[in-house]
């Protein structure tokens, strides 16, 4: 049962130790937010050099710019892991909510390019789409404001641009006030600002697919004491990615831009209780564990005097 204790307070203090795949862009140096606004400034400026790109963000920037319009909400399965890495946080989101996704985002095209908005560990960020694509492990999905409510979206940005200013904190306790966001919420707010209600938030407890993670539903609540001023309930509400059925995924303002990948059945929902996900997790830790022991044995002990980069 301790396994399960660490596992949700990884849940519900998910950015504290998550890692992404873009956490290598950031100098050892920098502190803070490095996709906030003091970062952008000093990139702009010269203070930071350029990002990095490769081929596949090339491709992912020319997609970008031919197929995303302002105030676009995009989908993605995130790679973010908990616990030092022995726990998939964002693979767990997305499975225990029925969902093929686990994080979204606003897009606004800023300097002829698609940028996205959104919350995560650091607070709200601000990354090119092309940069926020290299955290994205499985589906991608585009979801288009209908062109009724179009005349909406400077304001909605605005929101998102207000918000990334002000750096608000990222929301571990996933409450559902404006102290602090996480991802949906910020996506759910930023166009609940505008009067345009993209989904109800669903209760912990009834997440299509939390019957496959008893042991962890259980944990919860004790679990989370030990780790947040107000430990995360059952019966807390929260905004989902979601699916055909739920989430934003399924608001009727939106029409669909681009679906990606269509897997059926591959998360349906979850009729009886047993425990394949929580086995499946304690598996997941397993072998992060084993392949941490492995990359410390292979690692050669540097020289005494290494020499000075090139």
């Amino acid at each position: 049962m301790t396994w399960f204790y660490c596992l949700i307070a990884a849940f519900g203090m998910a950015g504290k130790d998550a890692a992404e795949t873009t956490d290598w862009m950031k100098p050892a140096t920098w502190r803070g937010n490095f996709w906030g606004p003091a970062a952008t400034r000093a990139r702009s400026t010269g203070e930071l050099p350029p990002l990095p790109t490769n081929p596949a963000m090339t491709r992912w920037a020319d997609w970008g710019k031919a197929v995303l319009r302002d105030g676009d909400v995009v989908f993605r399965l995130g790679d973010a892991k908990a616990l030092g890495g022995a726990f998939p946080l964002s693979r767990f989101i997305s499975a225990a909510t029925g969902s093929r996704f686990s994080h979204t985002g606003i897009v606004a095209l800023e300097e002829g390019s698609p940028v996205v908005y959104d919350c995560s560990s650091d607070g709200v960020q601000r990354q090119p789409f092309e940069v926020w694509m290299l955290d994205c492990v499985g589906d991608l999905g585009v979801k288009r404001l209908r062109a009724e409510h179009r005349k909406h979206v400077a304001g909605i940005l605005g929101y998102c641009r207000e918000q990334f200013e002000r750096q608000l904190p990222f929301d571990f306790e996933f409450r559902p006030d404006d102290a602090a966001f996480y991802c949906v919420e910020l996506t759910e707010k930023a166009y609940r600002s505008q009067g345009l209600k993209l989904a109800e938030p669903v209760r912990i407890g009834d997440w299509e697919n939390l019957g496959r993670y008893p042991l962890t539903a259980v944990a919860t609540p004790f679990a989370s004491k030990l780790f947040l001023t107000r430990p995360i309930s059952l019966e807390q509400p929260v905004y989902l990615p979601g699916n055909d059925r739920e989430g934003v995924w399924s608001s009727p303002l939106l029409e669909n831009v681009y679906s990606g990948e269509t897997r059926t059945d591959a998360r349906a929902k979850a009729a009886r209780i047993d425990l394949r996900g929580d086995l499946d997790m304690i598996w997941y830790a397993v072998a992060s564990f084993r392949n941490r022991v492995n990359a410390v044995a292979t690692t050669p002990v540097p020289a005494a005097k290494p020499q000075a980069a090139p």
